[in-house]
C-alpha cells in the first residue's frame, strides 16, 4: 500500500478491505459528525475541518484500535491536535485576507436548530467570537465549553498540564462571555426577526430597516477580494440600513431572499438576478437584529446547498 493510494480514499471507503481496517472504518464513521464539528468550530472552515478529518483518518488505520481504552477519546485528541497545526497557519492566511474575514457557513439539520447549545456554539456571531482567542485559548475553550470534555483529556491535546489547561479555560472562558451575545433567544424570536428583516430588504424599506435593526447594529461582509464587500464593519442601525437602502437603489438589481437555517439560525439566502449571492445569518438579541454576517466570497459557499449534519456527542 502506497502512500498515494491511502490518502486518495475517503473515510467510507477503507484502502484495504480486511477486517480490521472494517473496524476502523466502522469506528470513524460513527464518531465522524463529532469530529467535523470539533474541527469546524475551532477553524470555521469547512473546508479545513475536512482535510483535519482526513489526516485524522490516517492516522487512525494506523494504530491498533484494540489497544485504545477510549477509542472517542482518542479520535477528538488526534482531531484537535491537526486542527490546532492548522488553526495556526490559518492565522497567516486570515492576516493577508482582503476584508473582513467570516466562518463559511453551513446549511444545518433540523435537529441542529433544536439543540439551543450546539445551535448557540456554531451561531456566527459565537464563531467570530473566537476568532479573537489564541489558537490553544480556542482548543481548549472549545473542548471544555462546547463538549464538556475533561481537562486531564484537554491537556493532553493541547500538550498542555491539567492545571495550565485550568488556567486558560478560566481566561478563555471570561474572554468569551465578555463578548457572546447577552442572551440565547428563541428560535421563534429569530425567525420572527429575520422575516421582519426580509420584507424590508425586498421592499428597500428603509423604515422597516430601522425598526428591526438595533441601534448598535454591525454589519460584516465578506467578499474575499472576489466580490464587493464593505472593507470594515459597519456600526449603527441608521448607517446601515441607508446603505442598504442605497446600495439596492443604485445598482438596481432583481434581489430575491428565501429563509435557509445556516450554523443552526435562521438566515437569508440571497439571490441576484436568479444567481445566488451570499447568504446573511444573523444576530438576534432582545427581539432585534444586533449583527448582521454577509458571506458573499464563492470559496465559502459550497456548504450551503446540502445540509451538514454536526452534533456535541
Amino acid at each position: 500500500m502506497n502512500e498515494h493510494s491511502e490518502a486518495t480514499a475517503g473515510p467510507g471507503e477503507p484502502p484495504f478491505g480486511d477486517g480490521r481496517m472494517d473496524s476502523a472504518t466502522e469506528t470513524f464513521v460513527a464518531h465522524r459528525s463529532l469530529l467535523f464539528t470539533v474541527a469546524y468550530e475551532m477553524l470555521g472552515s469547512a473546508a479545513d475541518a475536512e482535510d483535519v478529518l482526513q489526516e485524522t483518518w490516517l492516522r487512525w488505520v494506523k494504530v491498533d484500535a484494540g489497544q485504545v481504552h477510549d477509542q472517542r477519546a482518542y479520535l477528538v485528541r488526534v482531531t484537535t491536535r491537526r486542527a490546532l497545526d492548522r488553526l495556526r497557519t490559518m492565522k497567516r492566511r486570515k492576516e493577508a485576507y482582503v476584508g473582513p474575514w467570516l466562518p463559511e457557513p453551513l446549511l444545518t439539520t433540523p435537529d441542529v436548530a433544536e439543540d439551543v447549545e450546539l445551535a448557540e456554539s456554531v451561531s456566527m456571531a459565537l464563531m467570530l467570537v473566537l476568532e479573537t482567542l489564541s489558537p490553544t485559548e480556542r482548543a481548549v475553550f472549545v473542548l471544555r465549553e462546547v463538549f464538556d470534555v475533561g481537562y486531564d483529556e484537554i491537556a493532553a491535546a493541547v500538550g498542555k498540564t491539567p492545571a495550565t489547561v485550568r488556567q486558560i479555560a478560566h481566561r478563555a472562558r471570561r474572554h468569551v462571555d465578555a463578548r457572546r451575545p447577552r442572551e440565547v433567544v428563541s428560535p421563534v424570536q429569530a425567525r420572527a426577526a429575520v422575516e421582519s428583516f426580509q420584507r424590508a430588504l425586498e421592499t428597500r424599506d428603509l423604515q422597516g430597516l430601522l425598526d428591526v435593526l438595533a441601534p448598535e447594529v454591525v454589519l460584516v461582509s465578506d467578499g474575499g477580494g472576489v466580490k464587493q464587500a464593505a472593507p470594515r464593519p459597519i456600526t449603527g442601525a441608521d448607517k446601515v440600513a441607508r446603505m442598504i437602502v442605497d446600495g439596492l437603489g443604485k445598482a438596481r438589481i432583481a434581489l430575491t431572499s428565501e429563509p435557509t437555517v445556516v450554523n443552526g439560525n435562521p438566515a437569508l439566502l440571497l439571490r441576484v438576478n436568479g444567481e445566488i449571492d451570499g447568504v446573511i445569518a444573523v444576530r438576534v438579541e432582545d427581539a432585534r437584529i444586533t449583527g448582521l454576517y454577509y458571506v458573499r466570497n464563492p470559496r465559502k459557499l459550497t456548504r450551503i446547498a446540502s445540509e451538514t449534519p454536526l452534533t456535541l456527542k
